[in-house]
């Protein structure tokens, strides 16, 4: 979803802000891309997992216990590891109606409104997360289902995730600081 707020205005505006954000930038860009390699192929494991699971029911009336957890936690790995690469393309869920009504500058300070909001949200969802992994591993809590694998697998994958989602959304917060600060 191209809103166009990303983009900077002048050439020289754009080289100011990437020296003061590119520090960061330049370890996260590679662990997103890497991460979205590693979430597509869990999706494509989950899927197939899934698919295993039917066939072997319908054609050999053979029940598998783990399957549904296996590709549960490969999809809320995938979900949760990618928000960051999601986000730092602006890829969430947007109401672009409201900025259409909107002057640049007021959407600019809409945008920056949402990154802090954003951030203030995903940071509580991170440290409730590791909450919940440090008490899973502490306390060794296991699914109820009969194969009953450790909690801490994606508990570990929440907290990662949103971890990353919330330097993401720091990073963008900071990005626009840096395009005011070089305005003045």
């Amino acid at each position: 979803m191209a809103h166009g707020l990303d983009q900077f205005e002048t050439a020289s505006e754009a080289v100011s802000v990437k020296a003061d954000t590119a520090g960061l930038d330049r370890y996260i860009a590679p662990i997103n891309r890497i991460i979205v390699l590693i979430s597509s192929v869990a999706l494509v494991v989950a899927s197939m997992v899934l698919t295993y699971s039917v066939a072997s029911r319908y054609f050999f009336h053979f029940s598998t216990d783990w399957q549904d957890e296996v590709s549960v936690f490969l999809i809320v790995g995938a979900v949760f590891m990618s928000a960051a690469a999601v986000q730092s393309r602006r890829g969430h869920v947007a109401i672009e109606a409201v900025s259409a009504l909107l002057s640049k500058r007021a959407n600019r300070v809409r945008l920056f409104a949402v990154d802090i909001a954003t951030l203030l949200f995903c940071s509580y969802f991170a440290w409730k997360s590791w909450s919940l992994l440090r008490e899973a591993v502490e306390e060794g809590y296991r699914t109820s289902s009969t194969w009953q694998p450790p909690l801490w697998i994606p508990y570990s994958l929440m907290t990662a995730g949103m971890i990353l989602l919330s330097v993401q959304v720091l990073l963008q917060a900071l990005t626009q600081i840096s395009r005011w600060n070089s305005k003045t």
